[in-house]
């Protein structure tokens, strides 16, 4: 079975208090599903496109613990105290 990592690319934040609301849910919720946290922050360099966002990647022992993670209960009370307070995208793959 394959490692699976989830990424998260912040596009904008629009509410920082909810975005903080957000982070004291989700990073508990996530850990206790098995995850770890790898890297987050703004990147130290960009190529390409050149965007400048905040990214989070995690770590887990699968695709299906990493799902799992997304559709319990705690991560799920951390998305509601996001709501509309930041536009981003989560990708979840499978490792090499």
């Amino acid at each position: 079975m394959s490692k699976a990592y989830w990424i998260s690319a912040y596009r904008a934040v629009k509410d920082p208090e909810k975005m903080a609301a957000y982070a004291k849910l989700a990073g508990p919720a996530l850990t206790s599903n098995g995850g770890r946290f790898l890297a987050r922050g703004e990147p130290a360099k960009v190529f390409e496109l050149g965007l400048v966002q905040r990214t989070v990647l995690l770590e887990f022992d699968s695709v299906e613990q990493a799902v799992a993670a997304h559709d319990s209960p705690a991560y799920q009370e951390a998305l509601r105290a996001l709501g509309d307070g930041a536009d981003r995208e989560i990708r979840i793959i499978e490792g090499l």
